[in-house]
């Protein structure tokens, strides 16, 4: 795979590789990027991790719906008692208003929280970690879906992902028993290391990678999952190395520019390079520049519409 190399201006030369296609997630993939968290919220809050994942599954749509990826909502949570940003589309009716989140690992934090916020949900508290097919009839029961199937369609991805291993003690639970020493450990590896930037064009936020970063490392850090800075980034299903000083988005890219109407090429560079230097999803400036190849190469003084 080609290597691409651009400059954003004061910051950092940046080497990115992409992939064409956008990946769709399956169940599968799912539970493997987002089953510590789920392990994570159960030994905070006392839910289920085989609820978390079964609900992220279905309300989601494995991680590929419109709310997940632009909003970072895996559990389809609307704005009632929200004061921040937001979301609309259209759902039991046109134009709800749903809860956005910074990235995913919020939305499930958040998750747990509406649960044991709201004194509709207590009942479900009373039931046992282990007894999934109780938790999924007591959210229907209280109203947190009004497909009259939910409680089955949870049982069935359970069932067949065999989610409830871990709500068994799997060893991927992290132990409540940790010591001090431990416990700072955990907090020291937790803690955001990189600083967020927001980019000229619509104040999308991104990093500049460290040495020794990776993708996986920068995913745990800001609790995203791997696809996401994937897609953010367009680098599809490839994973490739990082060097110090390379750019990674933590937000979409936007469709257009919001500060200017064309890039003038100021040496031959890519249209994927601009794509990113820019800040605009590549697809639409192939689409606006009747350009057919996101690898075609710009000379030198052309200018390129970014809107």
């Amino acid at each position: 795979m080609m290597k691409v190399n651009f400059l954003i201006p004061a910051l950092c030369i940046v080497h990115f590789s992409f992939a064409a296609t956008e990946k769709k997630y399956t169940q599968q993939e799912y539970v493997s990027m987002w089953k510590e968290t789920a392990i994570k919220q159960m030994n905070l809050h006392k839910i289920p991790a085989s609820i978390t994942l079964a609900q992220g599954i279905l309300e989601s749509g494995n991680g590929n719906s419109d709310l997940a990826q632009q909003a970072n909502n895996h559990f389809g949570i609307k704005c009632a008692g929200w004061n921040g940003e937001t979301f609309h589309k259209d759902d039991d009716q046109k134009g709800e208003c749903f809860r956005k989140y910074k990235n995913a690992g919020e939305s499930y934090e958040d998750h747990s929280l509406f649960l044991k916020g709201k004194t509709r949900y207590a009942a479900l508290f009373n039931f046992e970690l282990t007894d999934y097919k109780s938790w999924a009839q007591g959210l229907k029961d209280a109203g947190y879906a009004t497909n009259p199937k939910y409680p089955q369609l949870l049982t069935e991805i359970i069932e067949r992902l065999k989610l409830d291993e871990f709500d068994k003690g799997s060893s991927l639970v992290v132990s409540t028993t940790k010591t001090e020493v431990e416990k700072n450990a955990v907090k020291t590896i937790m803690m955001n290391t990189h600083t967020v930037e927001k980019h000229a064009n619509g104040n999308i936020q991104y990093i500049t990678a460290k040495k020794g970063d990776t993708y996986y490392r920068i995913s745990k850090e800001f609790q995203l999952g791997m696809w996401q800075l994937y897609k953010y980034n367009e680098f599809g299903d490839k994973k490739d190395y990082l060097e110090e000083g390379d750019i990674i988005y933590l937000q979409p890219k936007k469709r257009k520019s919001k500060y200017k109407a064309f890039y003038e090429a100021k040496q031959d560079i890519s249209l994927r390079n601009i794509s990113q230097k820019e800040g605009i999803k590549v697809q639409r400036l192939m689409k606006i520049n009747n350009i057919s190849s996101p690898d075609e190469m710009v000379q030198k003084g052309k200018k390129i519409a970014l809107k």
